[in-house]
């Protein structure tokens, strides 16, 4: 395994849907130069063309994923072999997947973690959503396990609401030889701060950076609930 993602850093996550002004290649591109700009070390992007765009401008270690939505199965993050090769060969150095054992529309994770690495000669990036995850994934040969899925599964929905997953963190440093990356509901430079004292290889921000209309939602959230407190 080599690690490309370096120690203490962090990693942006440059994604946007297609209801997002943002949404496509040239502007996910151009946040990726601005992220490393800031001082980024890593992008995380989703799909081929993202990737290929993003690979263009920047030499920094990429975690591609590929998102595949099917209403029939939960997981979506690269949950398959082809979807992998897709990001792989845009540019990809790291293939970011959704490592929970929840169904899929394609192989186990243990067979796409073995193939990745083998077949297509990325190193892995787990999601995980708990502790036996994270360990089963690096059994498998993942790279990289990260906190991702915490609160967005079905056993870890109730920890959605209470920020950045920091008990899971500090039970996956604690347990896995591989490096630990926090990601998931880091919204302040405080929060990464705390992820990195707690022994986090690295954190992975999207929202709070790469999101204006959310940014901008949370703001006039702000300002509709002091109004609504009166003078």
């Amino acid at each position: 395994m080599t690690v490309l993602i370096p120690k203490g850093t962090l990693v942006v996550s440059c994604q946007a849907r297609a209801d997002n002004p943002l949404h496509g290649p040239v502007y996910m591109a151009a946040m990726a130069l601005a992220a490393e700009a800031g001082g980024a070390k890593g992008i995380r992007a989703n799909g081929a063309e993202d990737v290929a765009a993003i690979r263009a401008v920047t030499k920094l270690p990429i975690i591609g994923i590929a998102k595949v939505w099917d209403d029939r199965f939960p997981v979506y993050i690269t949950p398959d072999f082809d979807s992998a090769a897709r990001v792989a060969e845009s540019g990809a150095d790291i293939v970011g997947i959704d490592a929970t054992p929840r169904p899929r529309n394609g192989e186990p994770v243990e067979r796409l973690i073995a193939r990745i690495r083998h077949e297509l000669g990325r190193e892995v990036f787990a999601d995980i959503s708990t502790l036996e995850e994270g360990r089963a994934a690096a059994a498998c040969g993942a790279t990289y396990v990260a906190t991702t899925l915490s609160g967005y599964t079905e056993e870890t929905a109730p920890r959605k609401s209470a920020g950045p997953d920091f008990d899971l963190l500090s039970a996956l440093v604690e347990s896995v030889s591989v490096p630990v990356v926090a990601e998931g509901r880091f919204d302040t430079p405080d929060l990464v701060a705390e992820a990195l004292a707690r022994g986090a290889h690295a954190v992975v921000v999207g929202t709070a950076i790469t999101n204006p209309r959310e940014i901008t939602k949370k703001f006039v959230r702000a300002i509709e609930a002091r109004a609504g407190n009166g003078p």
